[in-house]
């Protein structure tokens, strides 16, 4: 799914999370409901290219998709930050490792 919405929209973000807020990398490990103010429950707006920004990120980036090169099983998105923020000074940004999930890829079809 989010692989359809950057390459039909032409952009994404980077949003970072605090690393004592690792409970919403769970919400995401499902699929995002979008109810136009929130997605999965987590406050969102738009900035430069109207991909979601969350309200509760310690920093972000808003890219514009420049280039995408396909890996076979994923596709390399290379963005133009457009737009970005640091929202906390004191807080220290989530890592994987914070949140005990392990990623193994999906194939894509």
């Amino acid at each position: 799914m989010t692989h359809r919405l950057i390459t039909s929209g032409g952009s994404f973000t980077v949003n970072l999370w605090d690393a004592q807020d690792t409970k919403v990398f769970v919400k995401f490990s499902k699929p995002a409901v979008d109810d136009g103010t929130t997605l999965n429950g987590r406050p969102v707006r738009a900035f430069v290219t109207g991909a979601p920004v969350f309200d509760e990120a310690v920093a972000w980036m808003d890219c514009k998709v420049r280039h995408h090169l396909d890996l076979g099983t994923h596709t390399l998105f290379v963005g133009e930050v457009v737009g970005a923020a640091i929202n906390v000074d004191d807080a220290r940004s989530a890592s994987m490792s914070d949140t005990r999930m392990k990623y193994g890829g999906v194939k894509r079809h």
